[in-house]
């Protein structure tokens, strides 16, 4: 009898082993919201990180963390780094790619509290109406680690309402300016 409880334990072992490696290897999560402002402005949102801290949704879980900027102060090279409490983990971002009112592209490495590295983007699309569609993606690779905690979390579900969250800061922060701007 115990042969055969641990024969099927073994068995189940494998099944799941199986499963975690045919689980995706790569995950994206994507938010969009139309700011009612020209694409100058929200851009300059993201482009400079001492900016965040007005609508990023984590400067709001930790408003005591630690943070360093290094390299330009905004831009391409542009970088900020952090430590807090276990709500935001430790980590760097370095802007990669910039251009003006179109796009922002940041390479984002987390220490804590899990280590990974992933892609983030920010476009910037103006509409008919004079507003700014932004939208902001997060792609990442899952290691066979990830992959067997998303069997039981999902990333869109942790990470989007956060992504939700910083967009709809930001689109008041921004829309704030522009009403200041001429």
């Amino acid at each position: 009898m115990l042969k055969k409880i641990l024969i099927g334990f073994v068995l189940l072992v494998i099944v799941l082993l199986i499963v975690v490696a045919v689980q995706p290897s790569e995950f994206t999560v994507t938010r969009s919201t139309t700011v009612d402002a020209p694409p100058a402005t929200v851009f300059e949102q993201v482009d400079d990180f001492h900016k965040w801290q007005a609508w990023s949704p984590w400067a709001k879980m930790d408003p005591d963390a630690k943070n360093v900027f290094d390299g330009p102060a905004s831009g391409t090279g542009a970088k900020f780094g952090w430590s807090g409490n276990d709500k935001v983990g430790e980590g760097n971002m370095t802007i990669v790619e910039s251009h003006p009112n179109d796009l922002v592209k940041i390479h984002l490495v987390f220490a804590k509290p899990f280590a990974s590295e992933n892609t983030t983007e920010f476009t910037f699309k103006p509409d008919e109406k004079q507003q700014t569609v932004v939208t902001w993606t997060m792609n990442g690779k899952k290691n066979f680690i990830s992959k067997g905690m998303c069997l039981f979390m999902n990333m869109d579900k942790m990470v989007g309402g956060d992504f939700e969250k910083g967009l709809a800061s930001m689109k008041s922060v921004a829309e704030a300016e522009s009403k200041k701007s001429p």
